[in-house]
């Protein structure tokens, strides 16, 4: 269990980063949905390996980190849908 834990966090900490290397180099936009679902899963999975390691405080940001990433994508799944 520990390794798939493992896995997963270094997957969250891959996707964080290339969410930040993507707005950082221009290829993305913050407000993109790329941007919002690399960042929403990226925290979502270092909430369980930080949960994992008893690291309370990096659990807690990640889980608000989460939720702004979701709930933007679902800012702009609905602005799609209205203009529709």
């Amino acid at each position: 269990m520990a390794l798939i834990v493992e896995i997963i966090g270094w997957s969250g900490a891959l996707l964080v980063l290339a969410a930040y290397v993507g707005v950082s180099t221009g290829r993305l936009s913050g407000g993109s949905a790329t941007f919002q679902w690399l960042n929403a899963i990226g925290a979502a999975f270092f909430v369980l390996n930080t949960w994992w390691h008893g690291a309370l405080p990096s659990m807690v940001l990640n889980i608000i980190w989460s939720v702004v990433g979701f709930f933007t994508l679902w800012r702009i799944a609905r602005r799609r849908t209205s203009r529709l």
